[in-house]
């Protein structure tokens, strides 16, 4: 036995604190994150609520947890992209495989915040290694190229000229990455354009319109990458 094997009453707690975060999954996905509780939990389990307060404090703890967790596997699936050498356009791909694989998860992290919860500082952590790593493809992307995230027009150049501008002087959701102006600009479309067509795609509000959204996707895409 080494010293790091775990004893039978901790692989138990392990075990229970994983059933805990699947039964919550399950609540989440039929009332959502807001309506989460260990209550409810607990008789699923046939427990009673003290005893199941014994393996998480709170909810806030247990949402935590969650939200942990799918950062962990996001931060996870970016980085075995980047190794594999992925560009900008696999680190979007990466993310729609991600986000379909599992909706419930991905609205977790990126849907409507769960009403009197604050994430503690290192759940921000998480998030901003998953902005790193897509700032590194951003500016691989933006090296060489002097055009700013898919702008049209003059009025849209000017646009995208004065925000670059801005975010010279904005960049602590940067974290200190040493990405330049166009880069970080790029990342901030990337982020939003793309997030807001999973978002809808997910959520079923191109249900009925008689289109492809990946198509959509990958067109939202291709307006972001340097020509």
């Amino acid at each position: 036995m080494t010293g790091t094997s775990k004893t039978p009453r901790e692989r138990y707690r392990t075990q229970v604190r994983e059933e805990v975060k699947e039964r919550a999954w399950e609540q989440i996905a039929t009332a959502g994150a807001s309506a989460l509780s260990l209550n409810a939990i607990a008789k699923r389990m046939g427990m009673s609520g003290p005893a199941l307060y014994r393996y998480f404090g709170s909810r806030d703890e247990l949402i935590t947890e969650l939200i942990r967790d799918a950062y962990r596997s996001q931060a996870t699936a970016f980085r075995a992209a980047g190794e594999e050498g992925a560009d900008l356009a696999g680190l979007a791909h990466t993310l729609r495989r991600w986000a379909l694989e599992d909706p419930q998860r991905y609205f977790l992290v990126y849907g409507t915040p769960v009403p009197g919860y604050h994430a503690p500082d290192d759940v921000t952590a998480l998030a901003s290694e998953i902005m790193s790593t897509l700032l590194d493809a951003c500016a691989a992307a933006s090296a060489g190229s002097a055009g700013s995230a898919g702008s049209a027009g003059s009025a849209g150049t000017d646009a995208a000229t004065a925000f670059g501008d801005h975010l010279e002087h904005h960049r602590q959701w940067a974290r200190g990455h040493s990405a330049p102006p166009a880069a970080l600009h790029r990342a901030l479309s990337f982020w939003t354009r793309l997030h807001g067509v999973l978002s809808l795609e997910l959520a079923g509000h191109f249900t009925g319109m008689g289109f492809d959204p990946s198509l959509l996707f990958t067109a939202e895409l291709n307006g972001l990458l340097p020509h």
